[in-house]
């Protein structure tokens, strides 16, 4: 795989109540990631980024909602977020303080 493609794969990470019990209770992390990422693409992504090893990859399409924006309807972007689980003793660091 190109490694300047893995590179544009990850767009960022995904903080939330949800994704936070699911780094803590499972080792799964949650990134949002390129509409046309493959599962490989985002494992290889993730070690090549964080120097981890990835145990198995889940991806979900994210529909945007409908929302009011004064008078007029109008509609979300529709997103993609995959949830990443590592192989025992990997640990990923957002917060970077000591």
């Amino acid at each position: 795989m190109n490694q300047e493609r893995l590179m544009k794969v990850l767009l960022g990470p995904v903080i939330s109540e949800k994704s936070t019990m699911a780094a803590d209770a499972n080792r799964q992390f949650v990134f949002r990631v390129v509409p046309d990422a493959t599962k490989r693409e985002i494992g290889k992504a993730v070690e090549l980024l964080f120097d981890v090893q990835v145990e198995g990859v889940q991806v979900m399409n994210v529909k945007g909602k409908s929302k009011r924006f004064g008078a007029r309807m109008g509609q979300r972007s529709g997103w993609r977020k995959a949830y990443v689980r590592l192989k025992p003793g990997q640990d990923i660091d957002f917060g970077g303080g000591a």
